[in-house]
This record gives structure tokens, C-alpha cells and sequence, in this order.
């Protein structure tokens, strides 16, 4: 298994980045070369026919201007336009990025194509598999001079290594431990170890548990309970962390009021009975029923107005005013 690669970006995380090695480098450039071969010498054919009529040297300017641009020009273009991904590396899963890890631009192309020309074509490849093989992380010269770096974006899975449990013993007992203060560079420190702790040495890692303990303590604030080790705070931690990014996630989906026991959905659309109002099937009303307010005291009614020769009854009731005068 390869090394993997310690490139720090520029907000201080380190990248878990594997660099790619020759015989995947060379299988990559192996099938870019034959795809680009292949179309110089069907336009090579193309343009013996159609530049039959011209000189000497008229036809040695095409073939050279063809030459530049389709083993020069066309590869620089295809790396500037994919960010890193030609045809042979887009088969064996590997690309080209900074040594940041960023994605390269024409500059970064335009150098590694200059120099693959000397490296790849000139001398059949024997300069750039040399200084792949020289330098740690696999790197040809144009590389070098490029910033750059190729890496593998296809990792088996068996590789991904999951962060063991904490004890159950320490499950939620850092439910207020403020974790705001930890950068993620320490975050991937500690994952790191927990993944890889088997296999280190026992004597070794517990200093390691214990530095990445300490610098734990010193960001949160917070000392470990008594009498729990180094490696056991670590875990309880991460796993405090990934309980917490668990729920932030599932809170949307979870936001909705749940109904009351027994509650009867109401219906879209239905207005809610008047206070004092019965509702059919109801049951009897609980004893936290709130009576309705008083209603003001009626007016007393007024004396009866004389119409004609006959007045009217007191004990009559008064008929609703609708504005009809009954003759005399």
C-alpha cells in the first residue's frame, strides 16, 4: 500500500492524499500516447494527400505545426480543460492536482506538457520513469517544475477504516463538553489514531494519546474525568462529535410537532367551534373548562310609543325594526 501523501492546505488541514506510483503512471501515459498516435497518423495521412501539390518545405511546416499540436498542444488542453484528468488517468483513476491539492491550471499544463515532450517523447520515457522512481511521492520532472503531484482517487473501501466505539461507560458523559475551539487538522489527528492504534506500539501510542489528549484539553477547556486513559477520552470525544453532527443532521427531518395522544387531526379547512359550543360526539367537558366572559346586562326595554288611537301593548314584545310602517 502506498504512502500517503502529507499535503497541508492553506487553512493548515492535512490531506489524506495517495500519491499514484509508476506502474499506474505508465499504464495512464501507455493509453494516452496510443489514442494520440492514433490520431497523428490518420491526420498525418489526411494531410500527405491534401499537401501533395505543395513543396518541400511547405509540407515539413504542416507536419510539424500537426506534430506540436497534437502531441503538444491537444494533451495541455485535455489536462487544463478536465482539471488534471486525461483519458489514460481517467482509466486508472488518477489525477493530476497542486501540491496544495488544488486543481492545476493552464500553467501547470502548459509546464508539464513542455517538459514531457524531452521526458516522454525524446528520450522514450527512460527520463521520467528515473525521477518517478527517485522521488518519494512519484514524480517526474514536470512535476517538479510544475507544482504538482499525481494521486489516486479510486481507493478501495476495505482501506476506509472506521473510528472504533468509545467504552460504554463514557457514552454521554461529554454531552457539555464545548467542542467549538478544535480545528479540524486535530480532529483528523485523533481519527487517524484511533483508526491505527492496533497497530503501534503499545508504548508509542500511549504517548501519542497522550499528546493528542493534551492538546484535546487545551482547546476545550475541559480535563478528562479521573482515572480515564488517554485513548478512552479520545474516543469518547469523537464519538460525542459524531452523535452531535448526527442530530444537527436529522433535526429538519425531525422539526414537526408531534400530535397529541389521542388528538384527532383537525380537517384542512375546518373552523374551530366557538367557546361554549358543542361538538358533536364530544365527551362530557373536562374540568379545566374556561366559562365564557359574562355578556354586558341588557338595557331595560323602553316604554311603549303611542300609534293612533291605540297604543301599544306593554306585554307585546318589540317586533325587529324593519323600517315598514303599518298604516293607521
Amino acid at each position: 500500500m502506498g504512502a500517503v501523501s502529507g499535503l497541508v492546505t492553506g487553512d493548515a488541514v492535512v490531506l489524506g492524499l495517495q500519491p499514484a506510483r509508476l506502474p499506474s503512471r505508465a499504464l495512464a501515459v501507455l493509453i494516452d500516447l496510443v489514442v494520440v498516435w492514433a490520431a497523428y497518423l490518420l491526420i498525418t495521412l489526411g494531410l500527405a494527400v491534401a499537401t501533395a501539390s505543395l513543396d518541400e518545405a511547405a509540407e515539413t511546416a504542416v507536419f510539424i505545426a500537426s506534430f506540436l499540436l497534437l502531441l503538444v498542444g491537444v494533451p495541455i488542453a485535455v489536462e487544463t480543460l478536465s482539471h488534471g484528468r486525461s483519458l489514460g488517468k481517467l482509466a486508472c483513476g488518477l489525477r493530476v492536482v497542486r501540491d496544495d491539492g488544488g486543481p492545476i491550471r493552464f500553467r501547470h499544463a502548459l509546464v508539464r506538457g513542455a517538459m514531457g515532450v524531452v521526458e516522454i517523447l525524446m528520450t522514450f520515457g527512460v527520463v521520467a520513469c528515473v525521477a518517478s522512481l527517485v522521488s518519494e511521492r512519484g514524480r517526474r520532472l514536470g512535476d517538479v517544475f510544475a507544482g504538482t503531484l499525481v494521486v489516486r482517487e479510486r481507493i478501495p473501501a476495505a482501506r476506509v477504516l472506521a473510528v472504533p466505539p468509545p467504552p460504554p461507560w463514557l457514552v454521554g458523559r461529554f454531552a457539555g463538553l464545548d467542542l467549538s475551539a478544535v480545528p479540524e487538522a486535530l480532529w483528523l489527528e485523533i481519527r487517524q489514531y484511533l483508526t491505527r492504534a492496533r497497530e503501534l506500539d503499545p508504548a508509542v501510542g500511549r504517548r501519542l494519546a497522550e499528546r493528542l489528549a493534551d492538546e484535546l484539553v487545551a482547546r476545550t477547556g475541559t480535563p478528562p474525568p479521573p482515572g480515564v486513559p488517554a485513548d478512552a477520552y479520545l474516543a469518547g470525544v469523537v464519538a460525542e462529535r459524531q452523535a452531535r453532527d448526527s442530530r444537527r443532521a436529522l433535526a429538519p427531518a425531525s422539526g414537526m410537532t408531534a400530535p397529541v395522544a389521542g388528538m384527532t387531526p383537525p380537517v384542512s379547512g375546518m373552523t374551530a367551534p366557538a367557546p361554549g359550543m358543542t361538538v358533536p360526539g364530544a365527551g362530557p367537558a373536562s374540568a379545566s373548562f374556561v366559562p365564557p366572559a359574562a355578556t354586558p346586562a341588557a338595557s331595560p326595554v323602553p316604554p311603549p310609543v303611542a300609534t293612533g288611537d291605540r297604543p301599544q301593548s306593554p306585554a307585546a314584545p318589540a317586533a325587529p325594526s324593519t323600517g315598514f310602517a303599518p298604516p293607521a
